[in-house]
């Protein structure tokens, strides 16, 4: 469980990278769990961006990821934009305070 303090460092991190992965009117399928999955084995702090075109809520699939992506923390959900964070133990990129 990371701190309010990580959180808030996270999020700030956050203001400075864009979205490198969307969901689309498709909802999550098993291509974007990977998509995801490889993105935070890489980067560690992942934005995705849900298009208008999906009907289910951000929010509910933020759950449905975390639920299929092990070890990832939601950081947070603002408007149609997602927020996860997964550490890399081996070769971390992310220091947290």
């Amino acid at each position: 469980m990371l701190s309010s303090k990580q959180r808030a460092y996270l999020r700030s991190i956050s203001n400075t990278i864009e979205p490198i992965i969307q969901i689309g009117k498709d909802g999550i399928t098993d291509g974007t769990v990977s998509l995801v999955d490889e993105a935070l084995t890489a980067r560690e702090l992942v934005k995705i961006r849900v298009l208008k075109t999906v009907d289910d809520e951000p929010k509910d699939l933020a759950k449905v990821l975390l639920e299929r992506l092990p070890g990832t923390e939601l950081i947070h959900v603002l408007g149609r934009v997602i927020l996860l964070f997964r550490p890399n133990d081996e070769k971390p990129k992310i220091i947290l305070p």
